[in-house]
């Protein structure tokens, strides 16, 4: 079985014991980070070499930044960056090869506040992952695109919809371009085997949600028709939430057959 797993970590430096906790503990094959807010040079790629994982990342000082770690084996970056943007310099995106799959790892802008330059940045995003997610499709390999994707799909992936009807994060525009990506093929791990929703992966450290369980779903895993032919589970590692000095996100992952 592999495991792949992605972690929205809120910044590397400060949450750094917990990821390496989280690690030891559930020991994914892969592990997505987002959010690790490091430049490239003080990425702490030695203290995962110590358990084990190797890395490739692609850090901004003090925003953004993804990293793609595996257990025992060396990630063959693929690209960094979506194309269609010269001028876009966030650190967002990165895929690699590894164990036979190839792995993207996302950090989808937020887009608030909306109206504004930020959401049609989001919107403009989204439409060049989902180019970058056509040519992946082409290829035919077995493929999962996972990560903090700032988007709540459905009125039963939040606890609240009014308290979140005014966010970008569940705007019809944001919720249209996502469902685009599921009717080019690609399948929503988390949604496929929780159809009901109520299933949460950020809680906000405003308002007491954590211990209210006011939460959201906004983080996911999609999986190409090769890849999703050999899922066998999801889920999310919620319990990480309520640890000393932790993440607003949970991980997630999803189980795949060899």
């Amino acid at each position: 079985m592999i495991r792949v797993a992605s972690f929205n970590i809120n910044g590397i430096k400060a949450r750094l014991p917990r990821l390496l906790e989280w690690l030891e503990e559930t020991r994914p094959s892969v592990a997505c980070l987002q959010e690790i807010k490091t430049i490239d040079e003080n990425f702490p790629a030695a203290e995962f070499e110590k358990i084990g994982y190797k890395a490739i990342w692609h850090g901004q000082k003090s925003f953004n930044g993804v990293a793609i770690l595996a257990n025992g084996a060396d990630p063959v970056e693929i690209c960094r960056g979506l194309d269609g943007d010269p001028d876009d310099e966030q650190s967002r995106y990165l895929e690699a090869e590894v164990f036979g799959i190839r792995v993207a790892c996302i950090y989808l802008p937020n887009g608030n506040p909306r109206p504004g330059p930020k959401f049609d940045y989001k919107l403009r995003w989204m439409e060049r992952l989902r180019s970058r997610m056509h040519t992946i499709s082409a290829e035919e390999v077995p493929a999962v695109v996972l990560g903090d994707y700032n988007v709540i799909p459905h009125d039963t992936d939040v606890w609240s919809p009014p308290a979140m009807a005014d966010d970008a994060l569940m705007q019809p525009e944001s919720r249209a371009a996502y469902e685009r990506l599921l009717g080019d093929g690609w399948t929503d791990a988390m949604g496929l085997h929780n159809p009901r929703g109520g299933v949460w992966t950020y809680w906000d450290y405003q308002a007491g949600a954590w211990p209210r369980d006011h939460g959201l779903r906004i983080d996911h895993a999609l999986l190409s028709p090769e890849l999703a032919d050999r899922l066998v589970a999801s889920g999310v590692d919620k319990a990480h939430r309520g640890r000393e000095k932790a993440s607003d996100h949970a991980p997630i992952w999803v189980q795949i057959s060899d």
